[in-house]
């Protein structure tokens, strides 16, 4: 006892010290500090953030004197209540850690109290990640005092420094953590029109793709997330040579696509609801995570370029027919159903050799006429069914956009994959009609002009007969 007390007069509360790690106990390490004096530090002061011894005998570690009551106390850190300037000033020549309540956010950051001087730390200095200001009033962390001017009247400190700085020395053990199919959780660093940052730990970043996100289309990243939100992801894929991490959140559910063989078939109508427009036709999502393509052809033609916008808009909601389905390629065609249309109800097409339809002029090529008749089912009229003698006369005679009367001539299978017209069946079928109703007309007329006359006459003789 009288020893240590010798030894306690020769050091001085605050004073910085370095020393010589001799012993670690369950609780505390003892630091050989010279002159056959010797320390006790706390255990939990030489472990790291997850409760890991960062040294070892023999190890060397400065450390600041905070009491010399029954032998010498080691602190690797100064507690705010106890900081005195000298103490500080150590702190800030040292590195030493120094413990400070953050008192209230400020123009550009916080006020902080560390003893009984007031510091200042600038809002990117507060954390490593963004934050809201009030998230930290009233918080007692730990900071390095990176300015120390006018006798420490001028303290400006940082908290990021230390995290940092633990981040490094713990980011080696994180990355081996990081694997492909790991599930990982991380808290949001930032968020860009393109995905996400993910800090994964110790400041380990992964980029959460705004296509990885959800099964569904994301069009805007920041309804998703905000800076600070803790979230669960997948990892995809890791690329050590240019430290890149690549995350997904949709994976740790089930793919929609999964239930589409058993949910979808061709030739259902289903209720849709466009999502985009590009040049060649309208997106629309059956489901989240589902999405068909209603491909420009499949619009009725106008006979002006990009004239089948028009009858579709971002964001309404309309009956589709599936007219083919892609597993391989997660791809589905539709086709707009008009409003109110039988097909739009569920009624099946009634496009079958022999009927008679109105369609509308689609396009003209050399070897005929392609006819719209429906959303998906696009016929052709052969040059030699078009009833002209002319070729040359087709654009004049069937322009784009224009109604055309058709009959039906053939329907190959699988239904509507190819459709066979002719006007000329019309023209014919109109020329037999008239021909028909002309000799109906011959045959009927004599017989009822003589029944006319007969019964005039019988009624002029009846009288005469009383």
């Amino acid at each position: 006892m009288f020893e240590a007390s010798l030894q306690a007069k020769r050091f001085e509360t605050g004073q910085t010290l370095e020393g010589t790690i001799v012993a670690i106990g369950p609780e505390v390490a003892f630091v050989d500090v010279g002159g056959k004096g010797e320390a006790v530090i706390e255990i939990a002061e030489l472990k790291d953030a997850d409760g890991n011894l960062e040294v070892a005998v023999g190890d060397r570690i400065q450390a600041v004197l905070v009491s010399t009551v029954g032998g010498l106390t080691l602190s690797r850190k100064l507690a705010r209540g106890a900081a005195t300037e000298r103490q500080l000033e150590d702190a800030f020549r040292s590195g030493l850690p120094v413990e400070g309540k953050v008192d209230k956010a400020v123009k550009g950051g916080y006020e902080v109290r560390i003893g009984g001087q007031r510091a200042f730390c600038p809002i990117s200095q507060i954390d490593t990640l963004r934050t809201e200001p009030a998230a930290h009033e009233g918080r007692v962390y730990e900071f390095r005092i990176i300015e120390y001017k006018e006798g420490g009247k001028n303290l400006v400190v940082s908290r990021r420094a230390l995290l940092e700085e633990g981040q490094r020395a713990n980011a080696a053990e994180i990355r081996r953590s990081i694997v492909p199919d790991a599930v990982m959780t991380g808290r949001v660093t930032s968020v860009r029109e393109f995905g996400a940052f993910v800090d994964l730990g110790a400041g380990v970043q992964g980029l959460l793709h705004v296509s990885e996100m959800g099964w569904s289309r994301v069009s805007d990243t920041s309804q998703m997330f905000q800076p600070g939100d803790e979230i669960t992801v997948k990892v995809l894929r890791v690329d050590d040579d240019k430290q890149k991490i690549s995350l997904g959140l949709k994976q740790l559910s089930a793919d929609p696509w999964s239930r589409v063989p058993a949910t979808y078939e061709i030739g259902q109508v289903r209720t849709g609801r466009v999502t985009r427009l590009a040049d060649f036709g309208a997106f629309v999502e059956l489901e989240p995570g589902v999405e068909g393509l209603a491909h420009v052809s499949t619009f009725a033609p106008t006979g002006r370029s990009g004239g089948w916008a028009a009858s579709v808009a971002l964001g309404m909601t309309g009956a589709f027919e599936i007219l083919s389905i892609d597993l391989e390629k997660k791809r589905i065609g539709l086709a707009l159903l008009p409003d109110g249309s039988a097909r739009a109800g569920g009624a099946q097409h009634d496009i079958v050799a022999g009927a008679r339809l109105t369609g509308k002029v689609e396009r003209h090529e050399k070897f005929g006429v392609f006819v719209f008749l429906a959303p998906g089912r696009t016929g052709l009229i052969p040059m030699s069914e078009t009833g002209l003698a002319n070729e040359a006369a087709v654009s004049k005679a069937f322009p784009i956009g224009a109604d055309v009367e058709v009959v039906v001539l053939e329907v190959e299978d699988p239904p509507g994959r190819r459709i066979r017209l002719s006007v000329k069946a019309v023209l014919d079928a109109h020329e037999a009609a008239e021909v028909r109703e002309y000799a109906e007309r011959e045959n009927v007329a004599p017989a009822e002009g003589f029944g006319s006359l007969a019964d005039k006459l019988r009624g002029a003789l009846e009288p005469r007969d009383k």
